[in-house]
């Protein structure tokens, strides 16, 4: 018997294929998707989906439409898709949206992102919940929905979507830049040449050095995990050899874009994040700004200096696109490389992220180094994490050890201190971790908050 609650995450549905992930679950999953959002008093008569490259994400997908169709609702099947072409198809068709893939997690693994019409967010406290506890019953009935009622119908929105964000962001006028793109594997490599390319739309002053664009969820080269500092490293070797002016890493999903100079060094996703809040803020002077708690202080700071106002939110999309709808905040980053854009009905993408980092380098003559060099103010640990026995226990003896900090409990704990260094260390979701995040004035002082939390969590 399937146990639904092992799969379905915070935010997705996510498993390895096809011992807890498999056509019957994907079945049940879809008929109670549409049960839940019609028991909220949501009209349901359409949902669209995109899948992924993975081997096992077609057949998945159709047995979603499957147990969709079975109430009564048709289908519209986008193909293959990155999550933020998912994105767009239910903002701008106005219908819920389902897409299949487990973004940057190993071959073995697939999911399920949901929303509801215009991209609204489906989490645990939105109706994933709910969606889990009315498929297990499906499951645990023995009987599947029925036979489909409902239709479906293919149609490809690629060139819309890449129409779309290039109507966001004006690429035609800036200066040549030679660029390399690692795909990983990924959905990159199929979205890049559309929007980037000139494969459906007239071509950019971009030179587009491809890295893996051919789409292979056994992801043959690296993890399509850009944050992982073995992931980039094909991508800053052909940034030097090629001598281009940034480097773009995609994650598996394409929902998420890294950055590297021309040297080939890491830019913080806190630096994009302040970059692009500078951004916005011209255009929107005066507007929100949302950033979870992990982003540099230099965010904040950043977006006062430019006449905005800075929200903090705890981490995770579902959270930073209800404060986005609440707030009508023009944009939001998190340190995970996730950027958020109104224009974008308030949901995650990287590519546009990436297209305003190629703007803000194009329009002026400084390497992105230099222009990046105004947004990264501290020293920052980099995410941590620790296996514990107890997270409850560890979070409790670490706030005991630091009684001289500030205490925050928004997202586990976070401790600051006179100076300015905070840490903040809050459990996993899914595995028996704690993860730890430290910032500071300096390199030194930054090392020994972090070693002092750690001889604390590790014992």
């Amino acid at each position: 018997m399937s146990d639904l609650g092992r799969i379905v995450k915070a935010y997705d549905v996510r498993g390895t294929v096809p011992d807890q992930l498999n056509a019957d679950i994907a079945r049940a999953i879809g008929a109670a998707m549409v049960q839940t959002l019609r028991a909220g008093g949501e009209r349901v008569d359409q949902i669209v989906m995109a899948h992924d490259m993975r081997d096992s994400s077609p057949g998945l997908a159709a047995a979603f439409a499957e147990g969709a169709q079975a109430e009564g609702v048709d289908l519209i099947d986008a193909g293959l898709g990155s999550t933020d072409l998912l994105y767009y198809a239910s903002g701008s068709l106005d219908m819920p949206g389902a897409m299949f893939t487990a973004s940057h997690n190993p071959a073995q693994y697939n999911g399920i992102k949901m929303c509801r019409a215009a991209a609204l967010p489906i989490g645990q406290d939105t109706g994933l919940a709910e969606i889990r506890d009315r498929a297990q019953s499906i499951l645990d009935g023995g009987k599947g929905p029925g036979g489909p009622v409902g239709g479906l119908e293919k149609r490809d929105l690629l060139s819309a979507y890449a129409g779309h964000l290039r109507s966001l962001v004006d690429l035609s006028g800036i200066r040549k830049l030679r660029v390399v793109v690692d795909a990983g594997n990924g959905m990159g490599g199929h979205t890049v040449p559309a929007v980037l390319g000139d494969a459906v739309l007239p071509a950019l002053p971009l030179e587009i050095i491809p890295l893996y664009f051919e789409l292979d969820g056994s992801f043959p080269n690296h993890e399509a995990n850009p944050l992982e500092p073995a992931n980039i490293v094909d991508l800053q070797r052909s940034v030097r050899e090629r001598q281009a002016d940034i480097g773009i890493a995609f994650d598996g999903d394409a929902d998420r874009c890294y950055v590297v100079d021309a040297d080939a060094n890491p830019v913080t996703p806190s630096a994009i994040t302040a970059l692009v809040a500078t951004r916005e803020l011209a255009k929107h002077p005066g507007a929100m700004i949302i950033h979870n708690l992990i982003t540099s202080r230099a965010v904040p700071e950043i977006v006062r200096e430019h006449g905005g106002q800075p929200v903090r939110t705890r981490v995770g999309h579902s959270f930073i696109k209800e404060q986005m709808a609440r707030t009508g905040a023009v944009f939001g980053g998190e340190h995970s490389a996730h950027y958020y854009f109104r224009d974008f009905w308030g949901a995650d993408t990287g590519m546009l992220a990436a297209m305003h980092v190629l703007a803000a380098l194009g329009e002026q003559d400084k390497p992105l180094s230099e222009l990046v060099a105004q947004f990264s103010r501290y020293a920052a640990s980099g995410e941590i994490n620790s296996t514990v026995v107890d997270q409850a226990t560890t979070i409790a003896s670490v706030r005991a050890a630091f009684d001289d900090a500030e205490i925050d409990e928004l997202d586990g704990l976070t401790l600051t201190f006179p100076d300015g260094t905070w840490a903040n260390l809050r459990p996993s979701n899914t595995e028996p971790l704690v993860r730890l995040n430290v910032e500071a004035p300096t390199e030194q002082r930054m090392a020994e908050v972090r070693d002092g939390v750690l001889r604390v969590v590790r014992g």
